[in-house]
């Protein structure tokens, strides 16, 4: 049986895989979307769309998308120093064109993976709350569901993690965080993928160096042939 399968909080047509773009869910990002409005008037400002394969093997979430980011291009990741080293390691293990550039109109695109976020619009300094995360959570729910070829889930980072185990119906005891950790999920057909987030902090810091980064996506290169 599929992840598809295995786990659906609602049934398959009450919620969209997408947020809509002014989705007006959670009050303080609603609030921070205005903000941002009016302070940068050509970006995006709106719940950020997943990108990527609809047939896709591999499924990356990330935590929320960046001020300048996400928020600016509309695209995951992108813009962003975080997009940089995931879109480079992404090329480098097959699933892209390696065409990326910082630009939505790039001409990038994934081959047999999507990325999304465990929350759809940017938060306040980057951190959004428990409640937009269990809000948004039925998103991410649809959107597991709408991958049918679904064989391996990566997570970037504990929130994104702890999200994906709940929109899943897997107890956090049942399947601990840790950079490279791999946990088998409901179903037996697809496998979950842990890695410290690709952002700038980190990176700078060596809490993740891209050698670390690139022995997960060799994991999950395995998995998938």
């Amino acid at each position: 049986m599929s992840v598809a399968k295995a786990k659906r909080a609602k049934p398959a047509d009450a919620v969209p895989a997408e947020p809509p773009v002014d989705c007006a869910l959670c009050p303080r990002l609603v609030a921070f979307r205005e903000e941002n409005q009016s302070a940068y008037p050509d970006y995006f400002n709106g719940a950020a769309p997943s990108f990527g394969d609809p047939k896709a093997k591999l499924l990356i979430v990330g935590l929320a998308p960046g001020l300048h980011g996400a928020n600016r291009t509309a695209r995951p990741f992108t813009g962003d120093y975080a997009g940089d080293l995931l879109y480079a390691t992404l090329g480098k293990f097959g699933f892209s064109n390696n065409k990326y550039d910082s630009r939505p109109d790039d001409g990038l695109k994934l081959k047999g993976a999507m990325i999304t976020n465990a929350v759809r619009c940017v938060p306040p300094q980057n951190k959004p709350v428990g409640a937009e995360i269990k809000t948004c959570r039925q998103f991410l729910t649809a959107r597991i569901a709408a991958l049918p070829a679904l064989e391996a889930i990566m997570c970037l980072g504990r929130i994104s993690h702890d999200s994906t185990l709940a929109a899943l119906g897997v107890k956090a005891k049942d399947a601990p965080f840790g950079h490279g950790a791999e946990h088998e999920l409901p179903g037996g057909k697809a496998r979950l993928f842990d890695s410290y987030h690709c952002s700038r902090y980190n990176t700078n810091t060596r809490r993740l160096t891209p050698e670390m980064f690139e022995s997960v996506f060799a994991a999950i290169r395995a998995r998938l042939g």
